[in-house]
């Protein structure tokens, strides 16, 4: 093969981009004027039904000035009409297939449009060719010198090289500052100042074709990683390590992915996107600034919206394709998609095979509902061992456990005796209730009289207000001893002939 041969085939691959098909339509001054106008600077998504809304709008209005629009398609039997309104969802869907439009859905499910890079790239050419611009300049040979100068530095493995370098920058700005401190500055006219805007703006005008690129390319490896999981030619490991090495090569190996790499760091530096924002309101205050479109200015202001949300569109696809690669991971059933796919070719050969017989007009029943299943009734309960058994049979107490229980043993362990508490509080010698209560024996010094004891004592306003608390000392059934402390009345003589509150005595007497 020669060498015109092969700039031929290179020539021809080029030509036939989506991109260079969309300029060299007879209709491409209409398409393009409407992506212009429906897709604006600050435009990057249209809902699907405001999308077909104008372009049927932009496209009529066109048609009826004289321009060359496109025909939509036409179903069969319709005879064309030039003058006949055109179809804006014919059309949406005719660039769609023409890789000029993406219809995808919103994060709230609704359908909407955008451009692709190959629609993006037809408009900034466009916009390049346009403007009234010299194709070489001042600002532009000194951004290319600035440049070389950067990457040179950078390249330069020599360290002493490298700090003559800074040193020489470090003294260049030195006199720079000198200068400025002197009075002395020197003022950019505005030819000059619109020539770096001009290069500027080309520069940004590149970005949104740049990340659309970049997404169109995460979609494309989306899609084949997705074949890849349902036709199962390979195991699911070894996908997910192609899926790994071929997103490092999409951001390292391609210019694009390399663009997308460069503004993330720009993003995560907050010092220079100020530093950035801030360049920009300068440039803007410039006198020539005035002689710029309301447009132009918004765009040149947008430009750290456009990184972000170009940078965002590609993390989308990227959380997207993992999303679709978590959920094949954990819903995937190898067994039931080999039963789809036998299933699915079992239906494309009974197809093949009718209509190898069959003719366009034959019919073929077909049930839409599988049959209804004879099924008798199901065990609801299946058979358990332990429900069958039998139980274990009742052993038979043994009596000799307890012990002969008498009324003694049964008194002895029983409530407060508040017959006797009484009889030793009214005729007691003693002066309080704690000497008339140590002046038990030792069976009715129970622990538990010490409840009686307070119960007869309620009432007793030196008891009440707890003037004297004493150490009452008891005696358990067991014969231990244990004190406790709790206040004490005193027993006078009109107290200890006083008649006791009947009515209690009688709920005691009830509940021992």
């Amino acid at each position: 093969m020669t060498d015109v041969d092969l700039e031929f085939a290179r020539v021809r691959a080029v030509l036939d981009r989506p991109t260079l098909r969309l300029m060299s339509r007879p209709t491409s001054a209409t398409v393009l004027a409407v992506f212009r106008t429906v897709f604006d600077r600050d435009v990057q998504y249209v809902p699907a039904d405001r999308m077909h809304l104008q372009v049927e709008e932009h496209v009529a209005r066109l048609q009826a000035t004289g321009a060359r629009v496109p025909a939509s398609e036409q179903t069969a039997g319709e005879q064309q009409d030039q003058d006949a309104r055109p179809n804006g969802r014919a059309l949406c869907r005719e660039w769609v297939a023409a890789q000029w439009l993406v219809r995808s859905n919103s994060p709230d499910g609704d359908e909407q449009y955008s451009l692709t890079s190959h629609a993006l790239e037809a408009l900034s050419l466009v916009d390049a060719l346009s403007s009234d611009r010299a194709l070489i300049s001042e600002s532009r040979l000194a951004m290319i010198v600035d440049a070389v100068h950067r990457w040179a530095a950078r390249a330069e493995p020599d360290p002493d090289v490298q700090i003559r370098r800074i040193d020489a920058q470090i003294a260049e700005l030195q006199a720079e500052r000198e200068r400025l401190e002197q009075g002395d500055v020197d003022t950019v006219d505005d030819a000059r100042m619109r020539d770096g805007y001009t290069n500027i703006s080309d520069l940004i005008r590149q970005l949104p074709s740049d990340f659309k690129r970049v997404e169109e390319a995460v979609a494309t490896m989306h899609r084949s990683i997705v074949e890849d999981f349902r036709q199962e030619v390979r195991p699911i490991g070894e996908i997910l390590d192609d899926y790994l090495v071929r997103t490092d090569n999409l951001m390292e190996a391609t210019p694009e992915g390399r663009a997308f790499e460069g503004a993330f760091e720009l993003l995560r530096d907050d010092a220079l996107l100020l530093r950035l924002r801030d360049d920009i309101a300068t440039i803007l205050a410039h006198p020539f600034a005035d002689s710029l479109g309301a447009g132009e200015r918004r765009a040149f202001r947008n430009t750290v919206s456009i990184l972000r949300q170009g940078i965002e569109d590609v993390l989308a696809q990227r959380r997207q394709l993992t999303a679709t690669l978590r959920d094949q991971i954990v819903a995937h059933d190898v067994v039931r998609d080999r039963e789809l796919d036998a299933v699915i070719r079992s239906i494309n050969r009974g197809l093949a095979t009718w209509m190898d017989g069959g003719s366009a007009r034959d019919r073929l029943p077909l049930g839409l509902l599988p049959a209804t299943a004879e099924v008798g009734t199901l065990r609801e309960r299946f058979y358990d061992p332990d429900a069958e058994s039998v139980p274990p049979p009742i052993e038979e107490p043994d009596d000799d456990v307890f012990e002969d229980l008498d009324v003694e043993m049964l008194r002895r362990h029983g409530g407060p005796l508040l017959t006797e508490l009484r009889a030793a509080l009214r005729f007691a010698e003693a002066d309080s209730s704690v000497d008339a209560f140590h002046g038990l024996p030792d069976e009715q010094r129970r622990p538990v009289e010490l409840f009686g004891l307070a119960h007869l004592l309620t009432g007793h306003e030196d008891f009440e207000s707890a003037a004297h608390v004493a150490e009452h000392r008891t005696v358990r059934p067991d014969g231990s001893p244990v004190a406790f402390r709790m206040p004490t009345a005193a027993l006078d003589a009109d107290r200890r002939t006083g008649t006791p509150d009947t009515t209690n005595d009688e709920h005691a007497q009830e509940a021992r």
